[in-house]
């Protein structure tokens, strides 16, 4: 079972729908969200269950090009970066993402 709110799931589906398409229309690149993972890991299972419709890169840190992330992130995953810069650690924060997805969104529309 998720530990989420399907409604905030939902509306976070939705902003991150609004921002893709408005991203998609200024020609600007779109976010990439990075999750950290290792096997096993169920709450990185859970994460990527509750991602899915947003993934866009999964980087596992157990393998020997990944070890630099192995040894700042062994024992915090899942760990999510958005563009590169961390954005959340452990679970998935809806509340979060929307902020930043949000700040993103006013970014491209200059606002």
């Amino acid at each position: 079972m998720l530990w989420f709110q399907g409604n905030s799931m939902q509306l976070a589906r939705y902003s991150f729908r609004l921002l893709l398409r408005n991203l998609s229309a200024s020609k600007t690149a779109l976010p990439v969200l990075t999750l950290f993972t290792k096997d096993p890991c169920p709450l990185c299972d859970e994460a990527k269950e509750v991602l899915e419709p947003y993934k866009n890169r999964e980087v596992d840190i157990t393998l020997p090009e990944n070890s630099a992330w192995y040894e700042k992130y062994k024992f915090d995953i899942p760990v999510f970066h958005l563009n590169g810069e961390f954005l959340m650690m452990h679970r998935v924060n809806i509340s979060k993402l929307e902020k930043q997805l949000q700040k993103l969104e006013q970014q491209v529309g200059g606002g």
